[in-house]
């Protein structure tokens, strides 16, 4: 019984207002239409210029959850019905979950601005909040890092995004920075020329910048050389530990001491 009086109720509703459902149904109809041309031409424009994948998607989805939204609020609105107090819930919801997802939305517009602007890509070394590692994966909300130890490194996306950058693969070489102490005995050109003789054996270290090495500091006990060969990211740690080992067996081939503390036994 209450079933047929809706209907009915329903029924004389839809005659009285037949214009205005017609057109309240025309406006979904070409709303919902409209909103699938207005996300695909947005993803297409996206992916033209290089966006990620995940984001594409994601910002897709929610530029269509929020147009669909819209066309609903105006097809009702063409019948008669009170939008106002449906809006202010609307209003009130995103606020409440805004407030909620406060963190997690700064995380998400972190990952947006680096997939967006593009600081790093995957594969890159770059070290950032106190963290240095291989880029594995950049998510909406956090960003993956593999450290030289094979250890994951997870960090949210806001605070990277807040924080200062060092790419260390964007440019493609790397200098490696490395001081040797001699005795003030020795001979400076020939130190030099024993420092240079390992940086230019070494197939790793690149020509093109060319390596350095020069005098740095006149210490309390050594005279300070500073060397400073170039590598490929790739080849940074196999240049830095090779040229420490190679630099000891030239210094000690060539007769120049390295300074070091000495103990002297007194004998009484």
């Amino acid at each position: 019984m209450n079933f047929q009086k809706y209907l009915d109720l329903t029924l004389e509703f839809i005659k009285a207002n037949i214009g205005n459902v017609i057109v309240a149904i025309l406006i979904l109809i070409i709303g919902l239409w409209l909103t699938n041309k207005i996300v695909k031409l947005t993803k297409k424009i996206m992916a033209n210029r290089g966006v990620d994948i995940t984001l594409q998607k994601f910002l897709g989805d929610l530029l269509g959850w929020t147009l669909k939204i819209l066309v609903f609020i105006t097809a009702i609105s063409q019948v008669g019905v009170e939008t106002t107090s449906f809006i202010a819930i609307l209003g009130a919801a995103g606020l409440a979950v805004g407030l909620a997802l406060q963190g997690s939305l700064a995380n998400f517009a972190g990952g947006a601005l680096i997939m967006i602007f593009k600081p790093f890509k995957v594969g890159d070394l770059i070290e950032a909040q106190g963290e240095i590692g291989v880029v594995k994966e950049i998510q909406i909300f956090v960003t993956k890092l593999t450290s030289p130890q094979n250890r994951l490194i997870i960090i949210p996306n806001g605070a990277l995004s807040n924080g200062n950058i060092v790419n260390y693969t964007e440019e493609g070489k790397l200098r490696v920075d490395l001081t040797f102490g001699v005795s003030y005995d020795a001979d400076i050109k020939q130190t030099k020329d024993v420092l240079m003789k390992v940086l230019l054996d070494n197939p790793n270290v690149l020509k093109d910048p060319a390596p350095t090495v020069n005098v740095s500091e006149l210490a309390d006990s050594s005279v300070n050389f500073a060397v400073r060969p170039w590598a490929n990211v790739a080849d940074y740690w196999g240049v830095y530990f090779s040229t420490i080992e190679e630099t000891k067996k030239a210094l000690d081939k060539a007769g120049i001491e390295i300074p070091y503390p000495h103990q002297v036994e007194i004998k009484r």
